[in-house]
């Protein structure tokens, strides 16, 4: 029996992300297509879900894609944080997701959760991953404990509620500061737990982390084939992980990962030329994660073939590609247990470095992945991308100075690991835990 409703939507990878993480803790919901789904609703959904593919793709054309996707990123714009000042105002944005709520997007979905409730003769809690539903479930009166998860390392102004002073709803803060940012915004404090973000368990194991432990010991092999980190971090390592093992277990392998909206898989093509001759020698294995794009995969096939990689497919090279999204994630953490290094724009995936993974960083897109660009930065657990036409040769100097074993060990002590059992832990056993 479900324990609590997690409300989740999808657009692009980052809410369902989070959702399939947390997935033990409950039913998962997609509030904009679920069964029974009111037209009405539904096309509110579609139209949000149509700008936001369509402005993630026009982005690449140099001028004109910049100059519209500067105008919607300005609709969801994160201020600078300092001066710090009070900003509770609503935003644009926020005011106008507030409207469609007042004329009744989203009524039908939280009397749905009525009912299950009276059925089940509880009232069991929401965990949305995404601001709209948990706005939802407050305007139309959900009697239950209503949570919000964030995806984000820093957040803007439309995450909190029109009215945070007066508003239930509570908040599991990714970073500290989004702590900062949501008093900002002007949320009470006993609403703001900082539990770090929820990653996925079957990448950590227990509270203990015994899989995370073991899977970052060989991938600090690969990561530092010069033991230049090792000489100087040994006891760090060793204090940590304890001796790392005397051989490898799979080779040197990078996941470049496409974002829901199919945007940069041109840089995935770029990689695999670039790496090609290390890829025939089996000196590196690469792992283009497609998502559930078929075009992308289709993509990543045709061009493969060009580069006369094709017989390379399902053992130097590989493409994660599922219809279905729980799948892919299952199979995206899967192998990222055997993945030295992941390839991303800085979207939710940023947070996977507290698994002890660095980051290269592909260029942001938007307001929310420059500052979570930031974050990686300023944390130590990404490094931005060089040019990756020349891939083969930035990127082995890296390795060979080990600032990549520095970022994966980084990641892995100061990341939040944790977040997935802090959250249960909130909400089943105690709530104690806020700022």
């Amino acid at each position: 029996m479900s324990k609590c409703y997690i409300l989740s939507v999808d657009m692009g990878y980052g809410h369902q992300r989070t959702a399939y993480a947390i997935k033990g803790l409950g039913e998962i919901i997609n509030v904009n297509n679920y069964e029974g789904m009111p037209e009405k609703d539904r096309k509110i959904w579609k139209t949000m879900r149509n700008s936001y593919e369509l402005i993630s793709n026009i982005y690449r054309f140099p001028i004109f894609g910049k100059i519209i996707f500067a105008i919607f990123d300005r609709f969801q714009k994160i201020f600078n944080f300092y001066p710090k000042r009070e900003i509770s105002k609503p935003n644009l944005q926020l005011k106008q997701n507030y409207a469609l709520i007042k004329r009744g997007w989203g009524r039908d979905l939280i009397e749905k959760l009525k009912i299950k409730n009276e059925r089940l003769k509880t009232n069991l809690p929401i965990i949305s991953t995404f601001f709209t539903p948990a706005f939802m479930a407050e305007n139309f009166n959900y009697p239950g404990e209503i949570y919000c998860v964030i995806c984000d390392a820093d957040i803007s102004r439309t995450w909190a509620s029109f009215d945070p002073k007066k508003s239930k709803i509570k908040y599991f803060a990714s970073t500290e500061r989004v702590v900062k940012r949501l008093k900002l915004y002007g949320v009470k404090p006993e609403n703001i737990f900082f539990t770090g973000y929820p990653l996925p368990p079957e990448n950590i194991g227990s509270e203990k982390m015994e899989i995370l432990k073991q899977d970052l010991k060989y991938r600090l092999l690969n990561l530092d084939p010069q033991k230049k980190y090792f000489e100087k971090y040994k006891d760090l390592i060793e204090s940590r992980l304890d001796q790392l093992p005397e051989n490898y277990d799979h080779p040197l392998t990078i996941m470049f990962s496409v974002g829901g909206a199919g945007a940069q898989k041109e840089s995935g093509i770029k990689i695999v030329k670039s790496l090609a001759e290390k890829i025939k020698n089996n000196e590196i294995k690469i792992i283009l994660s497609a998502g559930i794009k078929e075009k992308v995969k289709e993509y990543f096939e045709k061009n493969l073939k060009k580069l006369k990689l094709g017989n390379t497919l399902g053992q130097e090279i590989e493409i994660i590609f599922e219809k279905d999204i729980e799948k892919y994630f299952q199979k995206f953490n899967e192998k990222l247990r055997k993945t030295d290094i992941l390839w991303t724009k800085p979207s939710e995936l940023s947070f996977y470095a507290a698994l002890g993974i660095p980051i290269i960083i592909a260029p942001p897109i938007g307001s929310q992945e420059e500052f979570n660009m930031r974050w990686l930065q300023k944390s130590g657990f990404g490094i931005f991308q060089e040019n990756p036409i020349y891939t083969k040769e930035w990127l082995f100097d890296w390795l060979n100075r080990g600032y990549l074993a520095e970022a994966a060990m980084q990641g892995f002590v100061e990341g939040e690991k944790l977040g997935t059992y802090k959250i249960k832990q909130i909400i089943f056993q105690t709530g104690d835990e806020h700022f």
